[in-house]
């Protein structure tokens, strides 16, 4: 059971919405095999926008996880042509 989350929310067009959840589906079993403390992601997709939500371990963890490779090089650019606006990231710990 996950102690916190990290939520990102993302406005993504209806038309390019195929394209970034492929994103997620093609990073999400690297996210859980190699990032420290991940123990779920799951994708939440609404009419408004799509958020993306991280389990980890420890707050530490997911915040690390954030200045990471698989994020910044893959995730964030293989998102950049699907966004219209910069994401709303928030971290939570479980209480």
């Amino acid at each position: 059971m996950p102690n916190a989350y990290l939520e990102i929310t993302l406005k993504v067009e209806n038309v390019d919405r195929a394209s970034a959840s492929g994103v997620y589906s093609k990073y999400k079993q690297p996210f859980l095999n190699k990032i420290k403390g991940a123990k779920s992601k799951q994708l939440l997709v609404r009419v408004e926008d799509v958020q993306v939500i991280h389990g980890f371990d420890n707050t530490e963890n997911a915040n690390a996880y954030l200045s990471s490779d698989l994020f910044i090089k893959d995730v964030v650019e293989g998102l950049k042509p699907y966004l219209k606006a910069t994401p709303d990231v928030r971290v939570y710990s479980v209480a």
